[in-house]
């Protein structure tokens, strides 16, 4: 075997499709692309979601609800688990710490599921109003930032 006899599997390798090269190719005049219009043209791309240009299902399906560009996305957090952590000044920094949240930097609400034993110290960005009582009742301090 040499270098110079080495060649691909048969059927492996197609013949480029040269296109525009006269009636005799099947692919003279217009090169297979039709007649006038962008899809002729260099550069042209057809999106995924384009029709032929019918009305398009996006714009034939009616309109249901809306988002809320002010909505706050708050990341919750229960009482009962931060009873568990068994630390008395517990703020963002720290549930995130303990992986109780993915964020220490977006808004966290305390719930007021579960029973305090100890008194705590919270700092939070809001509060559920069984949790501040239940917080208060059991001695410990809340600051809302």
């Amino acid at each position: 075997m040499k270098l110079n006899s080495l060649s691909p599997i048969k059927g492996s390798v197609k013949n480029r499709k040269r296109v525009g090269r006269g009636h005799g190719s099947g692919l003279g005049k217009s090169a297979g692309r039709g007649d006038k219009g962008a899809g002729q043209r260099s550069g042209f791309k057809r999106r995924a979601w384009f029709e032929g240009g019918q009305m398009p299902l996006y714009r034939r399906l009616p309109m249901r609800g809306f988002n809320n560009i002010f909505k706050k996305e708050y990341q919750i957090i229960n009482l009962a688990k931060i009873s568990k952590l068994n630390m008395t000044d517990i703020d963002a920094q720290k549930l995130y710490d303990a992986g109780l949240v993915r964020s220490a930097l977006k808004p966290i609400k305390v719930l007021g599921d579960g029973d305090l034993k100890t008194k705590i110290n919270v700092k939070a960005t809001s509060f559920s109003k069984a949790a501040k009582d239940k917080i208060i009742k059991a001695g410990g301090t809340i600051t809302e930032q």
